[in-house]
């Protein structure tokens, strides 16, 4: 059951923070961008915000052609080959990320947002030792990184080094802005280092900043569950299937708990 749910609920963390890419310019910047091409067409830079640009608005195929001008106008730019990867890793092109995060550490090797990215390719990929060094590596040379110090937890997490995951969530937390992926990876940990009362403490937060997370409501139904709270567990389980009848952890729980469909139950 744990690791269901932990499956599920570390898989993503995309709306933490933006520290895993350049900060990227607003939408509304994408006229003046395309202005200042359109005066500047030997302009690398403007090519790579306008890219960044696309690719936050969810236009991949625009993004890619203005980061490869960008890359042709300048062969060293890194910040494009950064952009670049990224684009490429959000879309499963994890061998053509690769290979523009290791062009952007070989112009510039103290480059942290590319060894961040590389790290979570190798994390996804199960090579443990090489996303650990580069996730080491992104906290050393940016040590306000919140997004390293996840990606740190998730890989300690899935070699079941529960206290160390914790201790890297909690880094993280006290640098992120948005942080309710980080209570539910926590608090799965405390979960299987069977403390549900602070993996309860984390969820309580996590529903309340990220309500309509299935993972957060489920994994909340397991902590109250373990701390003999059924009616607390059944609603916090009741929640997670308004939002997906199907989710089979949040199933399950509620079944366990004796829940019964259509009935109230007291969540906080």
């Amino acid at each position: 059951m744990l690791g269901t749910l932990a499956l599920a609920g570390c898989s993503g963390f995309s709306n933490l923070s933006s520290d895993d890419a350049p900060i990227l310019p607003s939408q509304s910047n994408l006229g003046s961008l395309t202005e200042v091409i359109q005066k500047h067409p030997d302009d690398p830079q403007a090519y790579n915000m306008r890219g960044s640009v696309y690719a936050d608005a969810g236009n991949p195929e625009a993004a890619l052609a203005d980061f490869n001008k960008a890359i042709s106008l300048d062969p060293n730019y890194t910040q494009a080959y950064a952009n670049r990867g990224l684009l490429y890793r959000q879309n499963g092109k994890f061998e053509l990320a690769l290979a523009d995060y290791n062009k952007a550490l070989s112009i510039d090797g103290n480059y942290a947002l590319a060894y961040l990215g590389r790290g979570m390719i190798y994390r996804q990929e199960g090579h443990t030792v090489q996303a650990l060094g580069d996730f080491n590596k992104a906290i050393a040379l940016r040590p306000e990184n919140a997004q390293a110090y996840y990606n740190r937890g998730l890989l300690y997490q899935s070699q079941l080094q529960y206290q160390i995951a914790i201790a890297a969530f909690t880094a993280a937390l006290g640098l992120a802005s948005q942080k309710a992926d980080l209570y539910v990876a926590r608090a799965l940990s405390y979960l299987a280092v069977g403390d549900p009362k602070s993996a309860a403490s984390d969820l309580d937060e996590a529903v309340q900043l990220q309500p309509q997370s299935v993972q957060a409501w489920a994994s909340r139904g397991l902590a109250y569950e373990r701390l003999g709270q059924k009616e607390k567990a059944a609603g916090s389980y009741a929640k997670a299937l308004n939002i997906n009848e199907k989710y089979e952890p949040a199933q399950a729980g509620f079944a366990r708990v004796g829940g019964k469909a259509g009935q109230s139950y007291q969540t906080f």
